[in-house]
């Protein structure tokens, strides 16, 4: 009988780090769908220029990698969907290209490559171009006008003031909330069809999508379960207090790009806590901030910032709640 010696761990998981990126990949797809449902082309195009600058941002930032394929292990294709997914249907797709290149270069090779980063890299390449260029990142395009049609100023030429694309403008529903205090219908939102991003197209199909990967173990079900119950609490107190000035809870949940961050942002593996008090504390955290940026801040949507703060926070909720080494006696014991 032979002894086999092995170093540990023991027990390994069928689930490599490919292999979860490129599953979380597939079910990207379907948002991806449903986009250029709503609003044609441009979204399929959109994602193509995000996708294929955030690879060749992979490739040029980190080429050193052993055994390394062109399309890497999938982290940078979901970094170039995710971005695509933040993006309103109409905007410029070099500027696009841009920002899925400082998505990889500042949120994730400066670091050190795949599990250094702090940020999520979709969002801080979206923060990026929220900053340098928020006027056509606040442009909209209402949904329709074919499947083969443009939306807005997609094709306008770089650092030149194009001439806009002909289409149907229209503001989001936050926007309107925000400013009008128009509430959109829950049908709308849940089926998607409204003004907004590319990615904030069906809260159904991102609920379906949510719990396919928390059923696969694929995220953790705390942080979009504890971000969404924040809001609906914390909106649901203010929309009790008055219902005239708050939207009510079903809105906040549904509007915007809440679900689109619960499900496949804020539940990044590297930029999120590793211990259940810190993962509670983080999308607690999320919840409370998007409901005061929605509300009290200057902008109508506060997912990307509530998300990017709490990227920041997480060392510290690390170290306030670290991992318990079992073996070892409490100190002063």
């Amino acid at each position: 009988m032979k002894t086999i010696i092995s170093s540990s761990p023991f027990l390994r998981s069928d689930l490599s780090t490919p292999r979860i990126m490129w599953e979380v990949v597939i079910t990207l797809l379907p948002v991806v769908g449903v986009a250029t449902w709503y609003f044609g082309i441009s979204a399929l195009l959109m994602t193509l220029v995000c996708v294929v600058s955030s690879l060749w941002a992979d490739i040029l930032f980190m080429p050193s990698q052993p055994n390394r394929r062109w399309w890497g292990d999938g982290s940078a294709i979901i970094t170039g969907i995710l971005l695509a997914m933040c993006l309103p249907p109409g905007f410029p797709f070099w500027m696009a290209f841009l920002g899925g290149f400082v998505a990889i270069g500042m949120g994730k090779a400066m670091w050190g490559g795949l599990g250094q980063n702090v940020f999520n890299p979709a969002l801080l390449g979206r923060a990026f171009l929220q900053a340098a260029f928020p006027g056509a990142i606040t442009t909209w395009s209402a949904p329709g006008g074919g499947l083969f049609s443009l939306q807005g100023n997609n094709l306008a030429l770089p650092f030149l003031k194009g001439e806009v694309v002909d289409a149907t403008t229209g503001a989001t529903p936050l926007s309107a909330m925000k400013f009008t205090h128009e509430v959109a219908s829950w049908q709308d939102l849940l089926w998607g069809n409204v003004s907004g991003s590319l990615g904030e197209t069906s809260g159904l199909l991102l609920l379906f999508l949510g719990g396919y990967l928390i059923w696969r173990g694929l995220i953790n079900w705390r942080i979009p379960i504890g971000m969404i119950l924040t809001v609906a609490v914390f909106s649901g107190i203010l929309f009790l207090i008055d219902g005239h000035q708050y939207a009510p809870p079903q809105f906040m949940v549904l509007a915007g790009g809440l679900l689109l961050g619960a499900v496949y942002m804020a539940t990044d593996l590297v930029s999120s806590p590793l211990t259940t008090k810190g993962i509670w504390t983080y999308a607690i955290g999320i919840g409370i901030l998007v409901v005061m940026i929605r509300v009290w801040g200057g902008l109508p949507e506060g997912v990307m910032y509530a998300i990017l703060l709490m990227n920041a926070v997480t060392p510290l909720l690390n170290r306030a709640f670290p991992t318990r080494v079992y073996g070892h006696a409490k100190a002063g014991a």
